[in-house]
């Protein structure tokens, strides 16, 4: 009991988590994490003075369950003589009406939940129960979709007003302290189920990982996150003075970059800078890929003036006269539009890219070039002419790797595809399919196989 306190307590001091006379909404599910957060909070207060708010939210997905849920936290708040918030939603209706997925539809109700209760309370901070176990969920589930050294910094103990007094906690020291100290809490049998990526990734993929290569990776999976949140601290400290020299005029809705002082930049500088001018346009980066950031690099030392490149948030950046200009984009309709590609060929689109298609005989010894911009096709089971158009009502594909049909719109909810972005995306397509959403994936039903005789190659640039 006191070992846990005094962590926290020191990780709390460390962060400059907590203040005298904070206000703090604590984010309680009920669940053995929440509950060790709010208890050893409440131990802590003895120590330093600040007040707690209880807050749950029922997110309408577990019926009687999650009501139960709810009543519980709500009489330990009253046990406790904690003020208590709670709030009910639907978070699959939400995250259908903004094409997001239900798990950031939830985030998104929460959170929004929770900031209104620390507006109503004037001010402070929200403290969520995410433990060093969930930090090694979350590193493995960025490594698999690629990330850099931002990404494997994981979370932090601070992120503007959120605070995660137990994040270096490892959850079988949460599990014995509820134990040692009795504390009463419910069982959310979803979290038992591999029904999300995060629980797939908890219940099958650590455990195997641990019995099979390393039995101390959650561990292992902290450190490196320290580490690279030290590497990460440091560069984006360095980008952020570099980006501040060259702004050579700034206003809410655009930022003029040197073009002269951006090219004396390493790549790995530039690519920070960009994101910071996204990120003082936009006020976040939510939806900014390393792709995105890599046209933004290709279209500059291009030095093509007038030629932009659309990003996530309506978001545009463009040359002119060799300075980087990124900015908020007027607002437009996107057009819809079909260009027939010329197959073998090079095609200019006045779209801002091209497309070269060459073909090739699988016996002539060729080796496929695994870059992120070709993609590589069975010739013989392309239908029709060749063509690129962005999206319609109604588009499907067999995303590369998987089975069964899937609709382009759930494919792009379920790769965290803006809305704003969804439209201006390139599709190559046949007369009957997509083959390939340009960026991301191709389509399982043309990959190349052992019986593929012609290979049709489709290389993406921007002009």
């Amino acid at each position: 009991m006191i070992a846990l306190k005094g962590k926290v307590l020191n990780i709390i001091r460390e962060y400059n988590l907590i203040n005298e006379n904070d206000n703090i909404v604590v984010g309680v599910s009920g669940g053995p994490d929440s509950m060790a957060l709010l208890f050893c909070l409440l131990e802590i207060k003895e120590t330093m003075d600040f007040n707690i708010y209880v807050a749950h939210v029922n997110h309408g997905v577990r019926g009687e369950e999650a009501r139960k849920d709810q009543l519980f936290v709500e009489e330990m708040a009253s046990k406790l003589g904690l003020p208590y918030y709670t709030k009910n939603v639907n978070m699959i209706e939400y995250g259908k009406e903004r094409g997001i997925t239900s798990e950031e539809a939830g985030r998104e109700l929460r959170y929004g939940f929770f900031r209104e209760i620390l507006k109503s309370v004037g001010g402070g901070k929200i403290a969520v129960a995410h433990n060093m176990n969930d930090q090694a969920e979350t590193l493995l589930m960025r490594f698999m979709r690629g990330t850099g050294i931002d990404g494997l910094k994981g979370m932090e103990f601070i992120s503007g007003d959120i605070i995660r007094p137990i994040l270096g906690i490892d959850r079988k020291e949460i599990e014995a302290y509820i134990e040692v100290n009795r504390i009463e809490t419910v069982l959310d049998k979803t979290n038992l189920e591999p029904i999300y990526s995060r629980n797939k990734v908890r219940l099958e993929l650590i455990p195997y990982m641990e019995k099979s290569f390393n039995p101390n990776l959650v561990n292992t999976l902290w450190r490196m996150s320290r580490v690279s949140a030290i590497d990460s601290k440091f560069l984006e400290e360095y980008s952020r003075r570099r980006f501040n020299i060259m702004v050579k005029k700034e206003d809410e809705n655009s930022i003029i970059l040197d073009g002269e002082k951006f090219i004396e930049e390493d790549r790995s500088i530039q690519q920070r800078i960009i994101r910071n001018g996204i990120l003082k346009i936009n006020g976040s980066l939510q939806g900014v890929t390393e792709a995105q950031t890599s046209f933004v690099l290709n279209l500059f030392f291009a030095s093509d003036t007038g030629k932009e490149v659309h990003l996530s948030n309506n978001i545009i950046a463009r040359i002119s006269y060799g300075d980087l200009i990124i900015e908020k984009a007027k607002d437009k309709e996107e057009k819809k539009y079909f260009y027939e590609l010329k197959a073998p060929g090079l095609n200019h689109l006045d779209m801002g890219y091209s497309f070269e298609v060459d073909i090739f005989h699988r016996d002539e010894g060729f080796t496929m070039y695994k870059g992120n911009n070709t993609r590589y096709f069975d010739l013989q089971k392309v239908k029709g002419s060749l063509g690129v158009r962005n999206r319609q009502d109604g588009d499907r594909l067999v995303p590369f790797g998987m089975k069964g049909t899937k609709k382009l719109k759930d494919y792009f909810i379920d790769e965290k595809v803006p809305k704003e972005l969804r439209d201006s995306i390139p599709l190559i397509v046949d007369d009957e399919n997509i083959l390939w959403v340009v960026g991301y994936r191709t389509n399982e039903l043309y990959k190349v196989t052992k019986d593929t005789k012609k290979i049709m190659a489709i290389s993406f640039k921007l002009l």
